[in-house]
């Protein structure tokens, strides 16, 4: 069966892509990506037909419009068509280069030709309609953190991934030096995507355990606390986590914890504190911002 998928594009100021991001991610979009046309950015975005009536994709570009008018920044244009699925498949990669991320990584998307010579570790990724390309800044943020976390050269390292989308942050602490990583996702989609990314990467099913589910499913398949928690997720999600955390940390856990609007920066910190942890460093992009945490 043949499925069709609605195209939306927004072309706007530069300073809204990370609201547009935001929006178009909390209407259920997948396969986000943008680029750069002269002075202005082009978001587009892919969303199954059945997901969206007409009025639904017109509420958005409302939404959208009032996004602007409230960070006083010129109107976006937003439009939307509809295409067959194999015209998706291959319509949002067009638009997704290789990115470096911090000092170590470089993301490479999975069907370009791997670079004959790079000083970088190649994290070979195709994420599908999972969240997580490396180009939103919260995906960056968290990368950026674990290669903070792991520059120390640690051994024996094990990590869990709350809501791991394509796998990106599970992937990226395995190549940084990562010992295990336990990766988790309510999405079976994105579950898929996880393991498929996990064997372009040549990354056993045994280093990298993906299952469907939350906490609740990381805590048993863990044999005992975990040295990292990683978490990129929308903050309400992460607030009714944070105190699920007992269950899977030790004294020197840490964690790093993004998909948080800058407007939610002090309900998380309240949070984390009222059960044990403390923010050991904010790091902020645009309108989002990232927690290095560890036990009180």
């Amino acid at each position: 069966m043949i499925h069709s998928w609605w195209e939306i594009e927004v072309l706007c100021d530069p300073v809204l892509e990370e609201s547009v991001f935001w929006r178009l991610e909390s209407f259920g979009c997948r396969g986000t990506a943008s680029q750069s046309q002269n002075n202005s950015c082009l978001v587009s975005a892919y969303l199954p037909e059945e997901q969206a009536h007409l009025l639904d994709l017109s509420a958005l570009a409302l939404w959208l419009r009032q996004d602007a008018l409230c960070m006083e920044s010129p109107l976006p244009v937003v439009q939307w068509s509809l295409i067959d699925e194999q015209d998706w498949a291959s319509s949002w990669k067009k638009h997704w280069e290789p990115t470096e991320i911090g000092d170590r990584i470089l993301i490479y998307p999975a069907w370009l030709e791997p670079p004959a010579k790079s000083d970088r570790i190649l994290l070979h990724l195709d994420p599908g309609v999972a969240f997580g390309t490396g180009a939103h800044a919260t995906t960056q943020l968290c990368l950026e953190s674990v290669e903070m976390r792991l520059s120390v050269k640690p051994e024996n390292i094990v990590v869990a991934d709350i809501g791991c989308g394509s796998g990106i942050l599970s992937i990226g602490a395995l190549l940084l030096g990562a010992t295990q990583a336990y990766s988790v996702d309510i999405d079976p989609m994105a579950v898929r995507s996880a393991r498929q990314n996990r064997q372009l990467n040549n990354i056993s099913s045994e280093q990298m355990r993906v299952e469907q589910g939350s906490i609740e499913e990381i805590i048993q398949l863990v044999n005992g606390p975990v040295d990292g928690i990683l978490c990129n997720i929308l903050a309400e999600v992460i607030i009714d986590l944070v105190p699920k955390f007992d269950a899977i940390a030790k004294p020197q856990t840490w964690g790093i914890l993004s998909g948080i609007l800058l407007d939610q920066a002090k309900p998380i910190a309240d949070t984390l504190e009222q059960h044990g942890w403390i923010v050991a460093t904010l790091w902020k992009r645009q309108d989002w911002c990232c927690f290095n945490i560890r036990r009180s």
